[in-house]
């Protein structure tokens, strides 16, 4: 088979994972070596990044997922510092308007001893009592609380159609080459990738490979013999618009596990906002893709679940203008719901950036920089992302998330 190409390290999958380690990895000055990025569908128009309701949040219940979201906000918040192109600045649209968990009383001491981990940390989050809750959301439903965490700044949305498009424009300046096609196969000699092959039959050659690959993430590591944990799952987003009071509402996680959070400005018909929850195990498994291209939404999940939910926590919710909704693909890590991230075990030049479940936007910023450190400079050396390591997988040993939504 012939060798059309030949790259220091070639990236597959372009969007925001991929995009961002090509990014932090053409701007280290220590890295002076081609990078080809090789994307199947550069329309990203089924990517998770494109569908993705684009937040981010420090309230997670593991030190070195609150320590990457803390990079990912102050990344978004200097976005023309990093992915300025010839002194035009990206525009995310961020929007810190925070997240907000409420815990009935069995939930209650989770979410305190969570808050104080966060704090640790240097996360700006606060815990109010149920009253305070009363107090400062008007129009909550707050008789079967206990208390609620907020993010009181550091957590909010973003336009991540913008920062993916971003990334792209920011790498090809930089010098990174996107190629159209799908990587079929890695190519071994010696217990090294050497090569990446594509369905077209054609092979680029590599010193290093990077799986960004997204739901495809599993399929294409097991063709060099590394097993993942990790499938596409469809997650629906819904939306509506009420036209009463909902003023400054944060993204709010319901006890139930339904979310929401406003969309764009107030208009004559009202608010508009989007929502959805993780399915209970059963329509989890009944979403399980085998192909990831699987569009359909589930509207009766949202007149059965997920509207009667937000209904009893919001009252005004009540009485709503159902929108469009989408559905979106997961790569899911069975395992521990957390990335995957780092040198697989037993094959070192590739890299696994795998099973980000739900995460990969927010956490796009502090895992394309540690993956460029690790492959430019064989160590993490800004944040060591060790803990969310392909080894814990191979040895059975989840790194438990509280906090998934």
């Amino acid at each position: 088979m012939s060798v059309s190409e030949t790259a220091d390290v070639v990236i597959c999958g372009g969007a925001a994972i991929g995009s961002s380690v090509a990014f932090h990895l053409a701007a280290d000055p220590d890295f002076t070596g081609k990078i080809v990025v090789i994307e199947k569908d550069p329309t990203y128009r089924q990517a998770a990044s494109a569908l993705s309701a684009a937040s981010i949040r420090q309230q997670f219940s593991s030190p070195v997922n609150i320590r990457v979201s803390l990079h990912g906000i102050d990344f978004l918040r200097n976005i023309g510092r990093h992915l300025a192109v010839d002194g035009e600045a990206p525009s995310i649209d961020l929007h810190e308007g925070g997240y907000l968990y409420l815990a009935g009383p069995e939930g209650a001491p989770i979410l305190a001893t969570n808050q104080q981990m966060q704090i640790r940390e240097g996360a700006d989050v606060a815990l109010y009592a149920a009253e305070l809750l009363r107090s400062k959301f008007s129009w909550l439903n707050v008789d079967d609380l206990a208390c609620g965490t907020f993010g009181v700044s550091g957590e909010g949305w973003f336009d991540g159609w913008a920062l993916l498009q971003a990334y792209r424009k920011k790498a090809r300046s930089l010098g990174v080459v996107y190629r159209q096609g799908e990587v079929a196969r890695y190519v071994l000699e010696g217990g090294r990738v050497t090569a990446v092959e594509l369905t077209d039959g054609s092979r680029v050659a590599c010193g290093a490979a990077v799986n960004a690959t997204g739901t495809h993430g599993a399929r294409l590591a097991a063709t060099a013999g590394i097993a993942i944990p990790v499938r596409s799952m469809k997650r629906n987003v819904f939306t509506w618009t009420c036209k009463g009071d909902v003023g400054n509402c944060p993204l709010l996680i319901d006890t139930s596990g339904v979310w929401c959070r406003p969309e764009g400005a107030r208009g004559g018909d009202g608010q508009m906002f989007i929502g959805g929850a993780s399915p209970p195990p059963e329509k989890d498994r009944e979403w399980i893709e085998t192909d990831a291209d699987v569009e359909d939404v589930d509207w009766s999940f949202f007149e059965e679940t997920v509207w009667p939910a937000l209904a009893h926590r919001i009252p005004a919710f009540e009485e709503i203008r159902p929108g469009r909704g989408w559905t979106g693909p997961y790569d899911m890590n069975e395992l521990d719901h957390n990335a995957i991230l780092g040198p697989a075990v037993g094959l070192q030049n590739l890299y696994l950036a795998n099973g980000f479940s739900g995460h990969g936007l927010q956490q796009s910023p502090a895992v394309g920089r540690g993956l460029a450190e690790h492959i430019a400079h064989g160590r993490y050396h800004s944040l060591d992302l060790a803990d969310l390591g392909h080894a814990r997988i191979v040895e059975g040993r989840p790194l438990r998330e509280a906090n998934v939504i």
